[in-house]
């Protein structure tokens, strides 16, 4: 054989190994994983699974103003995209009423939600809980408060019990757990007060905007949470102290990390994989990680979960609706009692779901 006659073979092996070095690279890049040949079945699900997803549209649930809420979450987000390989963009909006929407809309993937808006978006059946912040016996429990000035005219709980159309209030939207539904079920409706229509005015924003309205003297009392409150002290001290605790609730349903129930099975455990191992270990990006958890008010990161941590949820939603149906005025007993089958149905109808997602 002539010495030349190897070359055309030669450049075409080097061609075929650039073009499956170039494959490898292109899907590194989109976050699959190249295997060998020999793989069992579940790695190729795995593979398959994965190469179907190639955005996630992380929805950012307003604290402040949208962009300090994206900027708080921006960093996990980066640490998703380099771990799945996949790009994450952030969906900020200034409202609950907004995220909600676009979550109807299908335009989320992934979220942290308030446990109401998890339940609402597990329910109609396009959203599934994966992880939850995880809790420690050193770290005071989440509670809802209410805020009001040191130096008002309005500071006890019983001043504002007593004369509730005299007073100004800043609420968080209905959506929110502890800017709404459990100040309404735990104090206002057992004093037989009507948020929305007993008091003197209403202002309705995030947990940043009431405790401003009030530090301000733009409201009087100011529903919130000890975790945001104690972001609102670092964040604006001087306003801070001007304002004063008045009453605080008993632990509310805490707030679930969903993401899209037609994900596939095997992204959704490794989305779940990547949460729960978040700030986990040792070294210096696990430390990194730690101080990204904790800006998020999650300093010992997340647990795996499912649909039914959702359930304290259903049931205040359920005592929730009973205590507004008893206050209500009726036509006659029977219109109440109707009204009381639906929300006792509605309730076993969450159960069941909700179980099912164990």
């Amino acid at each position: 054989m002539k010495r030349g006659s190897c070359l055309p073979a030669l450049l075409q092996a080097l061609a075929l190994a650039g073009a499956l070095l170039a494959g490898h690279v292109t899907a590194a890049a989109q976050g699959v994983i190249v295997l060998p040949e020999k793989v069992d079945k579940a790695d190729k699900a795995e593979k398959a699974g994965t190469a179907s997803v190639k955005l996630i549209r992380f929805g950012v649930l307003p604290l402040g103003g949208t962009v300090e809420s994206r900027a708080l979450w921006t960093p996990l987000m980066a640490d998703m995209s380099r771990t799945l390989g996949i790009p994450v963009s952030a969906y900020s909006v200034p409202s609950y009423e907004e995220l909600d929407r676009a979550i109807g809309r299908d335009e989320i993937d992934m979220a942290f939600l308030s446990a109401k808006m998890a339940l609402d978006a597990v329910m109609q059946r396009r959203m599934k809980v994966v992880a939850q912040i995880a809790r420690h016996p050193d770290v005071p429990e989440h509670r809802a408060v209410l805020l009001a000035r040191k130096a008002g005219p309005l500071n006890t709980l019983e001043g504002l019990l007593a004369q509730p159309e005299k007073w100004r209030l800043a609420r968080g939207d209905s959506r929110s757990v502890t800017g709404f539904v459990v100040p309404q079920s735990q104090l206002f409706l057992p004093h037989n007060i009507e948020m929305e229509t007993r008091f003197r005015s209403e202002f309705v924003g995030t947990h940043q905007a009431t405790a401003l309205a009030v530090a301000n003297g733009d409201a009087d009392v100011a529903t919130n949470n000890t975790t945001d409150f104690e972001r609102f002290r670092q964040q604006f001290p001087v306003e801070a102290e001007r304002l004063q605790v008045i009453w605080q609730s008993e632990p509310p349903p805490g707030a679930p990390m969903v993401v899209r129930r037609d994900y596939p099975p095997e992204f959704q455990a490794r989305l779940q994989g990547f949460l729960t191992g978040y700030g986990k270990g040792k070294g210096t990006r696990v430390n990194a990680e730690r101080e990204v958890l904790k800006t998020l008010r999650a300093a010992y990161g997340y647990v795996a979960a499912d649909d039914s941590a959702l359930l304290p949820e259903a049931r205040l939603e359920h005592e929730l609706g009973r205590q507004r149906a008893m206050a209500a005025s009726w036509v006659n007993e029977a219109a109440r009692e109707q009204r009381l089958q639906r929300i006792e149905k509605t309730y076993a109808e969450q159960v069941e779901v909700l179980r099912a997602g164990r």
